[in-house]
């Protein structure tokens, strides 16, 4: 078991900010700042970019830190092990925020 997102947080995927993020990480952009993922939890709207919006999705309680950061890695064609502790942050921070419970 992993972490996983609470039912009652509301979210979607931008698709079209989300394409644009992709095209600009392809070409090398600071794609940061795009939103990718809104969530509205308790009345507020919060986004997510995309590589928080990837996360996101991927905390549906079938995926360990580890495979979320081994998906990550194929992703963008980087080591694992070099994203695993910001994986393991991100996490904690969306833990802190109530928005997914404990692994």
């Amino acid at each position: 078991m992993g972490p996983k997102r609470h039912t009652d947080i509301f979210w979607r995927v931008e698709k079209q900010r989300e394409t644009q993020a992709l095209e600009g990480v392809e070409r090398g952009d600071d794609c940061s700042e795009i939103g990718t993922v809104t969530l509205i939890s308790g009345g507020q709207m919060h986004q997510l970019n995309l590589i928080g919006g990837m996360i996101w999705n991927l905390c549906d309680g079938q995926h360990s830190i580890e495979e979320i950061s081994s998906e990550l890695a194929l992703e963008f064609e980087a080591d694992s092990e070099e994203l695993i502790d910001d994986v393991r942050g991100f996490v904690s921070d969306l833990q802190a925020r109530g928005w997914i419970d404990d692994e």
